[in-house]
């Protein structure tokens, strides 16, 4: 079976365009496309195919749209015109696993939702670029390589049992590692580890 893509874009040319790219790759299936959030979540066919949704849209809109794909069980590559700091780091922290500019060619979008359906996380690499620009002047906490591992496992959409069979160690071992990073990093969700592990560049990689 294909890995299953879903389409929220309200731009009829663009929409027919990712449908027209998800289509003629083979290991890709069409789920839905729609021009909205409210309207995608009522002719979707599958739970768990990831979307590639735009930012703004009709109705729902932004990160509110993310939110809103990621609460339906979906994973969420955003792919939109509005590629400012403020947009990435807002999707980002409101659930997005990746996010691409719509300047982006296909095969650079098709590698995003490959990976993105792997349990990777995907930024382009301009957009990663300038995220790290956000960054200085700023400390940067010193993290051990433990908690870095950890920290680019929670990037990759690991749950922490998953992170203790990958590390070979205890889940208790892994709270604790988890309690370190959010006291050291200040960030608390998942979501916010997730953000902060992109902008420091330890991104995630799923093992085989």
């Amino acid at each position: 079976m294909g890995i299953k893509v879903g389409v929220v874009e309200d731009h009829p040319l663009y929409r027919s365009a990712l449908v027209r790219l998800v289509e003629g790759a083979p290991d890709f299936e069409l789920d839905a496309a729609a021009e909205s959030v409210d309207r995608f979540a009522a002719v979707r066919r599958h739970r768990d195919s990831v979307v590639a949704l735009d930012l703004n849209l009709p109705g729902v809109k932004d990160a509110a749209a993310v939110m809103a794909i990621v609460a339906m069980g979906h994973p969420v590559l955003v792919v939109s015109a509005h590629a400012e700091q403020q947009d990435v780091l807002g999707a980002l922290a409101a659930g997005a696993r990746g996010f691409l500019s719509k300047d982006a060619d296909g095969a650079e979008l098709l590698r995003a939702l490959r990976q993105i359906a792997s349990g990777d996380s995907y930024i382009s690499p301009v957009l990663a670029s300038y995220m790290l620009d956000a960054h200085r002047g700023r400390h940067v906490l010193e993290l051990s390589t433990r908690e870095r591992e950890v920290l680019s496992l929670v990037a990759s959409g690991e749950r922490d049992q998953d992170i203790a069979d990958e590390l070979a160690i205890s889940i208790r071992t892994v709270r604790s590692y988890l309690d370190r990073i959010r006291d050291k990093t200040g960030q608390r969700r998942r979501s916010e580890l997730t953000r902060y592990a992109i902008e420091q560049g330890v991104l995630g990689r799923r093992s085989a």
